[in-house]
């Protein structure tokens, strides 16, 4: 009768999520962006730059459905070592970039891309437009 997405967006009005674990996307979405996260997250807490996107951590109600989605494997859980960077990555541009909500389809060169490694330095604090 009520899927995972009703009880989520009741959670997430009532204020009954715990905030100690959130889920935030690392490097590996840069110049990605496949946005297959987006089509499956029942709050709709991801935001959109220019090439790649990001979790807000105050919203995520770490569900987890997002991360076995994401095929270039860059949506982890915050409590593996090294994601301390990509947690305040992901908190400061959940801000100020717009929310995404809906696929798109990802940029045509994704694919090559993908398995990339140092893929910060090609980060844009740029928005993306959002939906």
């Amino acid at each position: 009768m009520y899927g995972t997405t009703f009880f989520a967006k009741v959670a997430r009005l009532k204020g009954v999520w715990s905030a100690e674990l959130t889920f935030v996307v690392n490097e590996s979405c840069i110049r990605c962006k496949t946005m297959d996260c987006v089509a499956v997250c029942p709050v709709d807490c991801f935001y959109e730059g220019e090439n790649m996107l990001v979790i807000h951590p105050d919203e995520c109600i770490d569900c987890g459905v997002c991360e076995p989605e994401c095929p270039v494997d860059a949506i982890k859980a915050d409590t593996e070592p090294g994601l301390e960077k990509w947690l305040a990555l992901n908190a400061e541009y959940a801000k100020i970039w717009p929310n995404i909500t809906v696929k798109r389809v990802p940029p045509p060169d994704w694919k090559e891309w993908e398995g990339k490694a140092d893929k910060l330095r090609y980060f844009s604090p740029n928005p993306g437009s959002g939906d």
